[in-house]
């Protein structure tokens, strides 16, 4: 009897990541090249490992992984967050951290400021930007004209974008213009297009809260990091999230055709619904006018040479 293998370690990407050396891309390229050994042989693809394994990347010992980094970060108007160092302005470039690589959980459009975290623990992004895991991202919007309680109303029962409906929001109205809102979504863009759907065009949109983390007094500009307090409190709040995908897709139901041929037996001729009653039959209908050398009711024995094509019946 075969006996199931537990799976343990991690992918062998990962773990070079993680290390600061470069991002999970391109440690599958120099996996592909053969530039990575473990414990002296050349790695495969999706190979698993641990600390206790002896990895070299291009002939040198890869690094221990450092300790994780988790900072807050005041994102202003005209960052964009990515790691690519070909990108003006990017995130990683404004922060300047200068202790190993670190990335940005999630992302806040060009145009959008406020909070936004960035860390070098891959697990911890899962685990916060699935939306399943229902943590709160609080934000506060301006938008061009002013607007009543049907926009609040709507706001928070969910609108249609991207082909589905925003799940429910609390939306709170601080001015004719402005308002608070918590989301527990974060789908592309999502506030600019739900006001877009009701007409009403965002000029400033600003993050000031994710789970526990609040930007406080924390300037434009600026970073810091999550203290001891913060770090304790989220991880209580992951403690029971999920890191990989929020559920399985559901299969769709296929639809059974009801057996026709199958009778309840159950059924007496009592209980029995009452057949409908049959067709009478129309002896007029073989009355009608026939084609040519066609059965009628009565019998035709098709053209006779010299008939003039009149049909004769039979006496």
């Amino acid at each position: 009897m075969n006996q199931e293998v537990e799976v343990s370690g991690t992918r062998l990407n990962k773990y070079i990541s993680e290390t600061g050396l470069c991002s999970r891309r391109e440690a599958d390229t120099l996996i592909e090249e053969g530039r990575v050994k473990v414990n002296g042989k050349v790695a495969d693809m999706g190979l698993r490992v641990s600390d206790a394994d002896f990895i070299a990347v291009g002939g040198k010992p890869l690094k221990a992984k450092p300790a994780p980094v988790y900072l807050v970060y005041n994102k202003p108007v005209g960052i964009t967050c990515t790691t690519d160092p070909e990108v003006p302005e990017n995130i990683v470039s404004a922060v300047n951290y200068r202790k190993g690589r670190i990335f940005p959980i999630g992302r806040l459009d060009k145009p959008s400021e406020g909070l936004i975290l960035l860390t070098n623990d891959g697990d911890i992004v899962n685990k916060i930007l699935r939306a399943g895991n229902a943590h709160d991202k609080e934000y506060i919007v301006s938008v061009d004209k002013p607007f009543d309680a049907e926009f609040v109303r709507r706001m928070s029962a969910g609108i249609p974008i991207l082909g589905t409906v925003t799940k429910p929001c609390k939306l709170r109205q601080l001015s004719p213009t402005s308002f608070n809102i918590i989301l527990h979504q974060g789908l592309n863009r999502q506030i600019r297009r739900m006001t877009e759907y009701l007409g009403y065009n965002v000029t400033r949109l600003k993050r000031v809260r994710i789970m526990n983390i609040s930007l406080g007094s924390l300037k434009v500009g600026q970073w810091r990091l999550l203290n001891q307090q913060e770090l304790a409190i989220i991880s209580s709040m992951l403690a029971e999230s999920s890191s990989t995908t929020d559920t399985e897709p559901q299969k769709k139901k296929r639809f059974k055709r009801p057996d026709t041929t199958k009778v309840d037996k159950s059924a007496t001729p009592k209980n029995r619904p009452p057949k409908g009653p049959k067709a009478p039959f129309n002896k007029s209908k073989t009355d009608s006018k026939p084609s040519n050398g066609k059965r009628s009711g009565k019998k035709l024995v098709g053209k006779k040479k010299g008939s003039g094509g009149k049909s004769i019946k039979r006496p």
